[in-house]
Formats: C-alpha cells, structure tokens, sequence
C-alpha cells in the first residue's frame, strides 16, 4: 500500500532533509512540503471537501513550522482531520515533550537529525493507525472533515458599532433554520450577550481554559441552554478572568463547540488579544463590523492592517459589514470596501436604533419583532454568509463565498504569550 505523507517543515534546509529521506522508504509517495501551519491546515481542508481518500495518511509536523507552536498543530489537525496520523519531529526527546505530544494526538515523534530507521518506523505506524481508522469510519463522506461545523467570528472596528446585536441575530438565524448553533461570548472583559438575552449563569469560558481535553460533558456543564436553543459560552462576569483564556485555551474551546455544533458564532468584540485571535485565525468567515462614519472606517482599516501583520487575516479574506447603514452618508460600502481592503457583504443594516432600543433594554434581543428591517438585514446576511439552509423568507440574501479556511495562531510567539 502506498502512504501519503504530507510533511510541514517551515526551514527550506529542513524540509530538504526531510524529503530526500521520506524519497527512500518503501512505498511512500511525499508531498511538496508545506512551508508553514495556516498552509498545512488549508490544504488538509481543501483535500478533505472532496473526499476522505484524498488525506494523505500521514502528516510530519516540524518543531519549528510556525506561526503556531508545533504542538498546537498537532492538536488541531488532529482534531479537525481524525483519520490523518501526524508525527511530530523534534530535537526534544523528553519524556515530557513525548507526554504533550501523545497528549496532542500524534502519533509518533521523530527525534532530530533524523534517522533513516526511526523515521521509517515511525511513518509506518501512523500509516497503519491512519488505514485501520479509515476502515473503522467507512469512509464516509461526513467523516472526511473531521469534527467541524462553521465558525464566524463577529468582530468590531471600534465600540459601540453593533458587534454584538450582529453575532445574536447571525446565531439566531442559524438557529431558527434548524441547525445547531453555539454563540460563543470572547469579548473577555466587556462582553455582555448574557444580558442581551435575560441570561444569569454563573459558567463562563474562563473555566474552560486550564482544561487541556475538553469533554461533551465538561462542556455540557460550561454551556447555558438559552429558550430559543443557542448554545452559550459566556464571558466571565468578572473581567480580569479573560486573562485566563489564552489563545491555546480558546482554540481547543472553538474546536470542542465546532464538534458539537453545525454553526459556531464568536463575538470577538472590537480588542484583540490572543484569544480571540486565535478564533478569528480558525474561523471559515472573519466579519468585521463597522459603522459609516471616518473614525469607525479608520478603525476597521487599522484592524485589517494588525490582523495582517500578526497574520491572522488577510484582508482579502475579511467580509466588512457596514452597520446603522443610510443612503444619504457620504461613507457607502464600496468606499469602505476600497479602504480597508476588504469585501463587503452584500447587506448592509441600515440605521434603527429605535426598532432596537425596546428590546435591548428589557434584555429580549431575541424578541425583536420580524418586521423590524434590523432584523431582516441581519438575518438576510446570515443567508449570505451561508449559515442558514436557506435565505429567510422575509430577507433573502445571496449567497458569498467562504473568507477562508480554518488556521490556528502562534500569537503567543509574537505578543509575548497573551
């Protein structure tokens, strides 16, 4: 049988090293390395939509692949791609690092410099682990993903442009669609969608984040049920608790809610930290919110540049949606579009603050009346972005093409590990 290897090695010196070795052993057909952990995952994305039988059988992750650490790849690939075997290569033959590693879901680790014995080894029993799974899922087209619904990450260019009216009625859109939704509350200090939907619950994200394998059930015990079925993972009501949600911490949170759940919506809120730039990385739709005044639009386009240069999104791959939307501002969406460098979703929410006020205030988002155009426009842009079966009958939208597959992000690297 042949094996697939798809090796990760982000030091062109390595990566030659790695493929003239993996050319000798038997049966083996190596890929063209991919040079860094957002590729590695974009083309195991790309390979799974087609079928489980394109996966390569194994993936070699590097020690220094970056921009994530390397076992935060493991973990990932591991997560989101189940029937791939993934060997770690590494200088640190620890009994320590081994421990993380099996932790993480490899299924081996090579020691450098590499040897051809070792590796050989190595790659065959993560082949014949990786074969004996693919027999035991039957190769079905639901498995080749791997565990995951679609993630949109609901961001703001400053406070108080509508973030998170925005993530609730994308969450409940999905919802009353009929799929399973979680909305997911990483606004760590000031995120409040508890009391925009009448919600006292004492769990919170925070007591997710020293969890390193987070069970259905541990999960089952952090999330609130709301009356209209969304899934709840708040904010901590105590703000200085978000600094326990590293970024580590919030993709394994993102992964768990992403397993369980056809749609998971996350308000990032308008800061960013490694956390919630962790989510915008991972997610298949990064949305930026924004109002259409300067200052705002400013803001998304410094937004877009940081996102960019701590390489969590480029912009092209950033949907904008201009919120409190009015004709007769100067500022309309292809200006924002040109701006900040972004595409701009197809609707945008024109500027009622009054059809909001009512409910807002009473903590009832979820009750705002159907013929609110508010709502409508936020529930056609949930059927433009793909999270609903199909376009609400009171709002249709048309459908815009996904900003990205999912990554992870080694913010700690370049943040000093917040």
């Amino acid at each position: 049988m042949t094996t697939r290897i798809l090796p990760a090695v982000g030091d062109p010196d390595a990566a030659r090293s790695v493929v003239t070795l993996l050319s000798q052993l038997p049966d083996a057909e190596p890929a063209a390395p991919v040079t860094d952990s957002t590729q590695l995952v974009d083309t195991l994305a790309r390979l799974a939509a087609e079928s489980l039988d394109e996966l390569p059988e194994v993936v070699l992750v590097h020690e220094r692949i970056g921009p994530v650490p390397a076992l935060d790849v493991v973990r990932e690939v591991a997560l989101r791609f189940p029937a791939v075997g993934v060997v770690l290569i590494t200088a640190d033959a620890s009994p320590v690092l081994f421990s993380a590693a099996m932790d993480s879901g490899a299924r081996g680790l090579v020691t450098l410099p590499l040897g051809y014995e070792e590796l050989a080894s190595r790659v065959q029993a993560a082949a014949q682990w990786s074969a004996g799974v693919r027999r035991h899922l039957g190769a079905g087209a639901e498995i080749a993903t791997g565990p995951g619904g679609t993630v949109v990450t609901v961001s703001g260019a400053k406070g108080g442009v509508g973030t998170t009216v925005t993530a609730v009625h994308l969450a409940l859109a999905a919802r009353a669609s009929g799929r399973t939704v979680a909305l997911l509350d990483l606004d760590l200090q000031g995120g409040d969608i508890a009391s925009y939907l009448d919600v006292q619950f004492r769990r919170s994200a925070a007591d997710l984040a020293a969890i390193t394998d987070i069970s259905p059930r541990v999960l089952q015990d952090a999330v609130f049920v709301h009356e209209t079925g969304l899934a709840l993972l708040l904010a901590p009501a105590e703000g200085e608790r978000g600094e326990e949600v590293t970024d580590r911490a919030a993709r394994q949170i993102v992964s768990a809610l992403r397993a369980r759940h056809e749609v998971v919506v996350v308000d990032c809120g308008s800061q960013l930290t490694g956390a919630n730039a962790a989510a915008i990385e991972m997610s298949d739709t990064a949305l930026l919110v924004t109002t259409p005044d300067v200052v705002a639009v400013r803001a998304a386009k410094r937004t877009v540049r940081m996102w960019e240069r701590l390489q969590v999104r480029k912009a092209e791959e950033t949907v904008t949606l201009v919120n409190r939307h009015h004709r007769s501002t100067e500022i309309q969406p292809p200006l924002v579009q040109k701006i900040t460098g972004t595409r701009t979703a197809g609707v945008s929410v024109p500027a009622n603050f009054k059809e909001l006020q009512a409910v807002v205030d009473a903590g009832r988002l979820h009750d705002l009346d159907a013929k609110s155009t508010v709502k409508q426009a936020l529930w056609a842009l949930a059927g433009e972005l793909g999270l609903v079966g199909a376009p609400a009958p009171t709002a249709p939208g048309k459908q815009l093409a996904r900003a990205g597959d999912r990554g992870s992000l080694g913010l700690r690297r370049r943040t000093g590990g917040r």
